[in-house]
């Protein structure tokens, strides 16, 4: 606004502009970021995405989950967010884990179609 001279208005009519054109989209906290060509990212809950590694990468029941720290790496998000993620999961009935510090294992495994 202010390189530019224009009112809040314009600026968010413009990236308004960008976004239909899929060339910017908006991110938490009223920010937007430049969506490069070609670049898919998926924007799904991280609690939907975790719980299609149970269905994809076949674990079975009873299997030992990946840590805490693992999926941070994988999904290049906080501890915080992972734990938010994984609680829902447990909560869902698809995780179960011994407390904390504790490893994590498939309780159950969802079939594609129940997530849908």
């Amino acid at each position: 606004m202010r390189d530019h001279g224009v009112s809040r208005g314009v600026v968010l009519r413009a990236f308004k502009e960008l976004q239909a054109d899929g060339v910017a989209e908006p991110v938490r906290g009223g920010r937007w970021r430049v969506v490069r060509q070609g670049e898919h990212v998926d924007r799904r809950p991280l609690d939907e995405r975790i719980a299609d590694i149970i269905a994809t990468e076949g674990f079975e029941v009873g299997a030992k989950f990946p840590s805490a720290s693992q999926l941070m790496g994988r999904f290049k998000v906080s501890r915080p967010t992972v734990t938010k993620a994984l609680d829902k999961l447990e909560a869902a009935g698809l995780l179960a884990s011994e407390g904390q510090g504790k490893v994590r294992t498939v309780r159950t495994v969802p079939n594609r179609e129940e997530r849908s």
